[in-house]
């Protein structure tokens, strides 16, 4: 019962965003803008300027990129063995490969693991959004109508607020340039923020989907990959990372999150199969309430 309430919070604020969608009608859009684009960008900036810089960082970046080859080279084999078509096996790296540590992933660290495990979290979430609007972009343009090819990738990647939080927060720390506290406490306050409202965000996402009708082999193998294949192969991975238990906690944890919701977006934007990956993210996101506690329950 105890793991049940660990996640218990992030499943209301879920519930608050559903039910408030279904019921007012918000446009997702213009508050998913807020949060990507005003939001984020302090939580990310106050997460590198007040973490101290070390190998850790380095450790993170090159064993999150590492995992994400992984499931890459898992999800092809699957495919094949499935004998999918190209939009069906873009669809299934869409799914498969992206956990959803910034939604539901860093919150939960939070409640997990406290402050520091948070810390940690939006590090490797700064990652996973280098990697879904580079990689993730590249393999639904591949598998949609609605390509835009690498020239595409690189154009929203360049526009990502929250990697320019991330960099200046890391030059600021690395020439070491004070702020007063004031402004300090300003920006984490704006940065806070963003944690709910993505949380909103998730709920509200999940309250558009429309449950239909799929070919059973498709919505498993995303589950099994993304749910089981993916926190197995972090295991792994952990076994080898030079670096603290808490980390590979946290590493371990968003790697057994369910689909990203970003990938949902990605998917309509380029007309890769989005029912399919809409549908996937509402199956693995209630699984999550089963699945998370149980991970949570095996790191001790």
């Amino acid at each position: 019962m105890e793991l049940l309430l660990i996640v218990l919070p992030a499943f209301l604020i879920f519930t608050t965003g559903f039910i408030g969608q279904k019921a007012l009608k918000f446009d997702i859009k213009s508050i998913s803008k807020l949060s990507l684009y005003l939001l984020l960008p302090f939580l990310t900036f106050d997460t590198f300027y007040t973490n101290q810089l070390n190998a850790d960082y380095f450790y993170m970046f090159v064993f999150t990129v590492l995992l994400t080859v992984m499931l890459v080279g898992f999800t092809f084999l699957t495919g094949k063995l499935l004998k999918v078509d190209r939009p069906h096996m873009s669809a299934l790296q869409l799914g498969s490969i992206f956990p959803n540590s910034g939604n539901y992933g860093a919150p939960v660290a939070l409640f997990a693991f406290g402050a520091l495990a948070f810390d940690y979290a939006i590090i490797i979430m700064v990652i996973h959004a280098f990697l879904i609007n580079s990689l993730g972009i590249f393999l639904a343009s591949l598998g949609g109508e609605n390509s835009s090819g690498l020239k595409g990738a690189l154009i929203r990647l360049i526009r990502m607020p929250v990697m320019y939080g991330a960099i200046l927060g890391i030059i600021f720390q690395i020439a070491n340039i004070p702020l007063p506290s004031t402004i300090i406490d300003g920006i984490s306050m704006v940065g806070s923020a963003s944690i709910p409202v993505v949380m909103l965000i998730l709920g509200m996402q999940l309250a558009e989907i429309k449950p239909q009708k799929f070919n059973i082999k498709y919505v498993s193998s995303i589950t099994l990959l993304r749910m089981v294949v993916s926190p197995l192969l972090a295991v792994a991975l952990v076994q080898i990372m030079p670096v603290s238990e808490l980390i590979k906690h946290v590493f371990i944890l968003l790697a057994a999150m369910p689909v990203a919701a970003n990938t949902t977006m990605l998917a309509v934007q380029f007309d890769c199969k989005p029912d399919l990956i809409s549908f996937t993210t509402l199956v693995t996101t209630l699984l999550s309430l089963i699945s998370i506690p149980f991970v949570i329950f095996l790191l001790g």
